[in-house]
């Protein structure tokens, strides 16, 4: 009876040894992938497209999304940096983000990914492109190009890529075939591929050149701005149509009213803007037709 007995504990100690094993293997070797990965209830994520590398966004966008958790209860925020614009565009138009600040290319193809507009960055007059070459170039006019490298951003940057290729376009040159283009992945990149001298120009448009300024001022000191394009409008702030009115409702009133006291100015300040401001689909018709006019004279983009 006591061997038998003894045979069973072994027995039972060896299935439990073996299952223990499997779920330890399992659980080691087994992990879940996610587009979209799970987020914690009353987590809200708040993409904003990349304009400097993540580290930097944090620093320039981290303060709004503290003042948010401060001032909507029971609620938290985080914001999502993205490493490039073609990781920014797929989070975007899989729709992991509840709320975004997008480029207004990506804002006008938000909208058939579930967003809606619901604001935009002011200072419309700032929304433009700007070329940048070395002070020490011998470069005087658009010709001077032709045959020469040009850093940008991304295919899919409005201000700092297309706005600055058509502006090449309408200044006489065939920018498919004239010049060599080099997509370098953020607007940090594009500037200090021209510092240097990986190519001779550099696309980027105000609001990063005006950091860079003011990061590091020796190496700006060695670039000029040397072309500017015409403005179009500013960026986007989207919703996900599936985002309660009454949460759209309180961050509409934070943002549209950080203009208006000391902390929120100095919010502001830190991402070079005056001023957020209400917006809706119909606003960014106007990047519609510009994007036409670009899709017909320079490359195929999707509108």
């Amino acid at each position: 009876m006591k061997k038998k007995l003894l045979y069973i504990y072994i027995i039972i100690g060896f299935v439990f040894f073996i299952t223990s094993c499997k779920n330890n293997v399992s659980e080691k070797y087994s992990p879940t992938y996610s587009i979209t990965p799970p987020i914690a209830n009353n987590e809200y994520i708040f993409g904003i497209h990349p304009l400097y590398n993540p580290k930097k966004l944090q620093e320039v966008y981290g303060p709004l999304i503290e003042y948010f958790n401060k001032n909507i209860p029971n609620i938290t925020f985080r914001l999502e940096a993205s490493r490039n614009y073609a990781t920014y565009n797929e989070k975007l138009y899989a729709g992991k983000f509840h709320f975004a600040l997008p480029n207004p290319y990506q804002t006008i193809n938000s909208i058939d990914c579930g967003y809606t507009v619901f604001g935009k960055n002011g200072d419309d007059e700032n929304f433009c492109g700007i070329i940048i070459i070395r002070k020490d170039e011998n470069i005087k006019t658009i010709d001077d190009l032709k045959g020469k490298a040009i850093s940008f951003p991304a295919p899919t940057a409005l201000a700092a890529t297309m706005m600055p290729q058509y502006f090449l376009y309408e200044n006489g040159l065939d920018v498919m075939n004239d010049i060599d283009i080099r997509y370098v992945g953020s607007q940090e990149s594009s500037i200090m591929s021209v510092y240097s001298g990986n190519t001779v120009a550099a696309a980027t448009w105000p609001q990063p050149w005006m950091q860079f300024v003011k990061n590091e001022p020796e190496l700006a000191s060695e670039l000029e701005v040397k072309w500017t394009t015409k403005p179009l409008i500013n960026n986007g702030l989207v919703v996900r149509n599936d985002i309660s009115p009454e949460l759209i409702i309180q961050i509409e009133n934070i943002l549209f009213n950080l203009h208006t006291h000391e902390e929120g100015r100095i919010i502001l300040e830190r991402m070079n803007l005056s001023k957020f401001e209400k917006a809706n689909n119909q606003t960014y018709n106007i990047i519609k037709t510009f994007l036409e006019r670009f899709n017909k004279n320079i490359r195929p983009i999707k509108i």
